[in-house]
């Protein structure tokens, strides 16, 4: 009973001199500690209760353009004061890391079918890692900017600078993850995304004002170089049985995707463009689970068309991880009044018009780097932690194209090819080399969490205790 009155009167005490108490929450986080008391979410409908504090809402990146980018994050289930930080990003270009990473593969909250409520995830990665999930650039899902001009200049050297600044104010609202360990993980497109921002780290942090402690990067079926990704795909599609012995030699004999514009040879253009007819009877992005028939499921096949057009200079782009099934559901509660005014999007009066992928962003994008392989050198020799993995399944960037852009690297073998589990059984297989982990994921599609996610988790820990993936049952 004296315990009781005693943690009273500390709290009215608190409340007295709000300045010099903190209340430690959940996790035993001192939310004294931050300036985020505003972003705390604390009321979003269908939400499973938890034990831990989450937060969402803008951070400004350009006061004078009025640019801002929306984020969601999740302390650490347990002990956040003692957890990593890790930055996800998914990709697109133009989709929403909210929509996808967040409450569809590896965030606490999935998104439910129904589009009201939302469903607790037993294999979230906050429970080994404090988890932050971004929409880049503006125009993605709730991240804009009042000048409407910069949609036009949207590409990858914008994005990258936007992230870093984002990341430095962010941690002005929260200051105690400023020198906390730090990681940046994703998807597909962010393939890209991920090594140009740790790239801008790595060479910023040369002035002590501005260092982030980046520890290492972890890649999924990632985008990496636009001929080795092209190539594996049609080498995929071929060993896979998706198209003929004679597209597949049309497109061996005529097509140079080294070239500055593989894309004038006609025959080229057409045997793609074959490859990508085939995959529209099928999902490219897991090719042996059932595709989505509802209303704009058969859509894919458009966009393929349209990146596919002749006059196009640079690489053809196909979206990574477009699911229209998904989108009808997630729209639906994101542009909820209740969960945008929940998540400080708005005000839950004039609303924000949010999507998972922005189409417009994806036709548009002014600058794609054709190749990220001179940036895995920099941050090898830099000493990064540099792990990439694939789903076998995955036809959009397939493990063959993954395989090919990363033996361009030529680095020796450190541990050579073997399988690794998890709960007694072959989860997939890796190789070690020096500076980089490459794994497959049996199985698994395009976004492998969604697919293996108990497996997924695990790998995510071993990553994050720099050891090898489990190679004994």
């Amino acid at each position: 009973m004296d315990n009781m009155y005693s943690v009273i009167l500390i709290l009215l005490l608190c409340l007295k001199a709000s300045s010099v108490c903190s209340y430690r929450g959940p996790g035993g986080v001192r939310s004294g500690d931050n300036n985020n008391n505003g972003d705390l979410v604390t009321n979003l409908p269908g939400q499973p209760p938890v034990d831990f504090q989450h937060y969402a809402g803008y951070v400004t990146v350009n006061e004078t353009n009025g640019r801002a980018l929306f984020y969601w994050f999740y302390e650490a289930i347990t002990k956040p004061q003692d957890k990593p930080l890790v930055l996800w990003l998914n990709g697109g270009p133009g989709c929403s890391s909210v929509g996808y990473g967040a409450t569809q593969e590896i965030g606490p909250f999935l998104v439910d079918t129904d589009g009201e409520n939302l469903k607790f995830n037993n294999f979230s990665w906050n429970k080994e890692a404090n988890m932050l999930f971004l929409e880049s650039p503006v125009g993605v899902g709730f991240s804009y900017s009042n000048t409407t001009s910069e949609y036009a200049q949207l590409g990858d050297d914008f994005t990258a600078n936007d992230t870093y600044t984002f990341l430095h104010n962010w941690f002005l609202k929260f200051p105690s993850y400023r020198t906390r360990t730090f990681y940046i993980a994703g998807e597909s497109y962010a393939g890209k995304y991920i090594p140009e921002l740790a790239e801008l780290i790595h060479d910023r942090n040369k002035d002590p004002s501005l260092h982030i402690d980046l520890k290492g990067i972890l890649l999924g079926n990632p985008e990496t170089s636009d001929a080795e990704d092209w190539s594996g795909m049609v080498d995929y599609a071929w060993s896979h049985a998706v198209i003929s012995d004679e597209t597949y030699q049309t497109i061996k004999a005529s097509c140079d995707f080294y070239s500055s514009d593989p894309w004038s040879n006609k025959s080229c253009t057409q045997g793609v463009d074959e490859v990508l007819k085939q995959y529209n009877e099928i999902d490219i992005y897991s090719l042996y689970t059932s595709v989505c028939f509802a209303s704009t499921a058969r859509s894919n096949y458009q966009l393929m068309q349209t990146v596919m057009h002749p006059s196009f200079k640079m690489m053809p782009r196909i979206m990574g991880g477009y699911d229209p099934c998904l989108d009808n559901y997630a729209k639906t509660f994101y542009n909820r009044p209740d969960v945008q005014k929940a998540l400080h999007a708005s005000d839950g009066h004039n609303m924000r018009n949010w999507s998972i992928c922005n189409h417009s962003i994806f036709k548009g994008w002014a600058q794609s780097k054709p190749s990220v392989i001179p940036i895995y050198r920099k941050l090898i020799s830099a000493g990064l932690r540099i792990w990439v993995y694939s789903g076998d399944t995955d036809g959009r960037v397939p493990v063959l194209s993954t395989r090919y852009s990363l033996s361009s690297l030529r680095l020796p073998i450190t541990k050579r090819w073997r399988p690794w589990y998890h709960q007694k059984e072959a989860s997939g297989w890796y190789q070690e080399y020096e500076g980089l982990t490459f794994a497959t994921f049996r199985g698994a599609g395009h976004a492998v969490p969604c697919f293996k996610p108990s497996n997924s988790l695990a790998f995510f820990s071993s990553f994050l205790r720099g050891e090898s993936p489990p190679s004994t049952k």
